[in-house]
């Protein structure tokens, strides 16, 4: 067989052809090896941001949490209502000292629960429409507005004895006749009763009251209206 002489230009060129080959197909090889480099990098580096965020997100869950388990909606006193009750001042300020301590260790022992707090705005309001600058009261009505748990104070009336007062002060207050002198009455036998369930004098004025005049309303106490302004 005869051989077929090729040009020397074409060999040339089918040379630089097979080495431009080979260079793309280096290339393109590098630039894949690189990409899976990247890929292969970034994974790591998104399952980190991943678990970032859901810690983040975590934490702040529990301080919306937090917020919401302390959230306290403190009573609007704009003017006492008893100032006509048939006490002195001195005993009306004793009575919401007293009160606002109990409240303030009720709520350290139930750690703030919604029932402790339920009750603080009831007593507090009682306690401030008794005497508004008390100043059991005016503190702890701040820190529970801001969220803050109060420090155990002393106190001289264990629950059962402070329950047993009310009920006494609320029966000489019902002698005492006078639409006030009654509303009050009614407050210290509905606070009596959720400090001491076991006292069945307290219970049983509560359940009579009942019968009698139905639930007692706390909003005119808890939640003062705002004052008319009349145009002049």
């Amino acid at each position: 067989m005869m051989e077929r002489d090729i040009p020397v230009d074409a060999a040339c060129n089918a040379g630089k052809e097979i080495l431009v080959s080979d260079d793309l197909i280096a290339e393109r090889s590098s630039s894949l090896a690189l990409a899976f480099v990247d890929i292969v990098g970034t994974i790591p580096v998104m399952r980190l941001f991943g678990q970032v965020s859901l810690f983040f997100l975590f934490c702040f869950t529990l301080k919306a949490q937090e917020k919401r388990a302390f959230e306290f909606k403190a009573p609007i006193v704009r003017e006492s209502i008893f100032k006509e009750a048939g006490m002195s001042d001195r005993e009306k300020d004793t009575y919401a000292t007293n009160l606002a301590i109990y409240t303030a260790n009720e709520i350290v022992r139930m750690k703030a629960n919604q029932d402790s707090l339920g009750f603080a705005r009831k007593a507090l309001a009682l306690a401030m429409h008794l005497s508004p600058r008390n100043k059991r009261a005016v503190i702890l009505k701040f820190q529970l507005e801001k969220g803050v748990i109060p420090t155990i104070l002393e106190t001289q009336y264990s629950p059962k004895t402070l329950a047993t007062l009310f009920v006494t002060r609320a029966e000489f207050l019902y002698q005492q006749k006078g639409n006030v002198n009654r509303l009050l009455a009614r407050c210290l036998i509905d606070l009596a009763v959720t400090i001491d369930p076991r006292n069945e004098d307290a219970v049983y004025a509560y359940e009579i009251q009942k019968i009698d005049l139905g639930e007692l309303a706390w909003g005119p106490i808890t939640d003062a209206p705002k004052p008319v302004i009349s145009n002049p």
